[in-house]
């Protein structure tokens, strides 16, 4: 009994889980991408310059990030094979 109260606990903790981040075998960056459009997120390019903003649009070469942090009125245009790290909030 007790065990099935931890258990129960356990699972109702991960409720606090904003959008769960998975990846699977064969998945890449614009994948990982195209899962995070209208949401916020920040892309680490080679130099460790970061950007964060919406994900608007991605294709296989370009990803264009809307309502940049710090930057009002701007928008990006990033090269795909320049982004090395994906950075994604999961809680609230």
């Amino acid at each position: 009994m007790v065990v099935l109260v931890l258990l129960f606990c356990m699972v109702c903790s991960q409720g606090a889980i904003a959008a769960e981040l998975s990846i699977k075998s064969g998945d890449t960056i614009q994948k990982l991408l195209e899962e995070q459009k209208g949401k916020r997120v920040t892309v680490r390019m080679q130099g460790n310059d970061e950007l964060t903003g919406k994900v608007r649009v991605v294709t296989k070469e370009l990803l264009h990030l809307g309502e940049l942090t710090g930057r009002d009125y701007f928008d990006a245009v990033i090269d795909m094979n320049r982004i090395s790290v994906v950075i994604v909030r999961v809680k609230e």
